[in-house]
């Protein structure tokens, strides 16, 4: 457990990610990949990455897992903005569209995730992946379980 899970009283999901953000730290992941969540709402999350030659696939493009992570956090983090601080959520599918290549000469991207329903043990978001001209490269739509922590 991490130190804002073990909050006194224990911090919502919301609360979580906004101290998250607050503290200026990601998770080992996101250092590794350069990702971090830069937004948060009841309800909604944004992610922002910069895909570099340190996510290339061997055809010379950011490798699919690079979306798919980026997806992924976005779809699982707007789900546990809506989480009690009991809660807790895993991804049990993760369905992946690849609309348009990306490169290191892409820039700047974002995953915006969105909850489109959460009931007491599933929860359904879907994200989007473009860049800061607003060009789709990814869609995901995630189904999620919930359970008591």
């Amino acid at each position: 457990m991490s130190e804002l899970e073990l909050a006194d009283p224990p911090l919502s999901g919301v609360d979580q990610l906004r101290a998250w953000i607050a503290s200026g730290r990601q998770p080992a992941i996101g250092d590794t990949l350069g990702i971090k969540l830069v937004e948060v709402e009841e309800g909604r999350v944004v992610f922002e990455g910069i895909p570099g030659l340190h996510v290339y696939n061997p055809i010379g493009t950011v490798h699919g897992g690079y979306a798919a992570t980026l997806l992924d956090s976005a779809c699982g983090c707007a789900v546990h903005s809506r989480l009690s601080a009991a809660q807790a959520y895993t991804t049990l599918e993760l369905k992946v569209a690849y609309h348009k290549a990306m490169t290191a000469g892409t820039g700047p991207v974002r995953a915006e995730g969105r909850v489109v329903t959460i009931g007491r043990r599933t929860a359904f978001a879907e994200a989007r992946l473009t860049d800061a001209q607003g060009r789709l490269y990814a869609t995901a739509t995630s189904t999620l379980l919930v359970m008591d922590r």
